[in-house]
């Protein structure tokens, strides 16, 4: 995890400098992989955040290694992929929130069962069925495969817009959302 020293950081730091990153799944002979280009953090200190109570079972993983991912089930059907941050004890993560597929977008429409579109990975829980990231991941340590974060360079940061985070009802005021200018696989421009 030597080149994720970045990820030791708040996740209002890291989360734009996840942008531009490369999202690796690799399913048997099967290489999917995405650009990132939407992120949301959360922090302990947040109210929106699942590590904001303290940590608990479901959020242990927050509080662990930066670079580990965090996966949790929500409206009991959808996963999100969360990229864990911060020094260990310190519970905070970013949440990947779409992506642009790069490899593997054949398998990406026949795992959500759709024909084409920009809907394939505009969202977290869409980016999760076509990677067939689930809850299996929660914990793993992303720089190893089967599920891998591929750091590339910093994106410009006039390319980076920042907003408010989206499907939240408290903490809605924080700009903590980002994402790349004129993306079409972003989930709300």
């Amino acid at each position: 995890m030597d080149n994720f020293n970045f990820l030791n950081f708040s996740p209002i730091e890291v989360a734009p400098r996840l942008l531009g990153c490369i999202l690796l799944r690799i399913d048997g002979q099967r290489r999917l992989s995405g650009m990132i280009v939407e992120t949301e953090a959360y922090d302990q200190t947040d109210v929106a955040s699942h590590s904001y109570r303290g940590e608990t079972p479901r959020t242990k993983v927050m509080f662990g290694t930066a670079g580990s991912a965090y996966v949790y089930f929500t409206y009991g059907m959808h996963y999100c992929l969360n990229v864990v941050t911060s020094p260990v004890g310190y519970g905070a993560a970013v949440l990947i929130r779409a992506v642009e597929p790069i490899e593997g977008k054949k398998y990406m429409f026949e795992n959500r069962n759709i024909k084409m579109g920009y809907q394939l990975t505009n969202g977290p829980a869409k980016l999760c069925q076509a990677f067939k990231i689930d809850n299996k991941f929660n914990g793993h340590n992303l720089s190893k495969a089967p599920l891998q974060l591929i750091i590339k360079p910093p994106v410009h940061k006039n390319n980076i817009i920042h907003s408010s985070r989206i499907g939240i009802s408290q903490g809605e005021d924080l700009q903590w959302r980002f994402y790349l200018r004129d993306n079409l696989y972003v989930s709300r421009p």
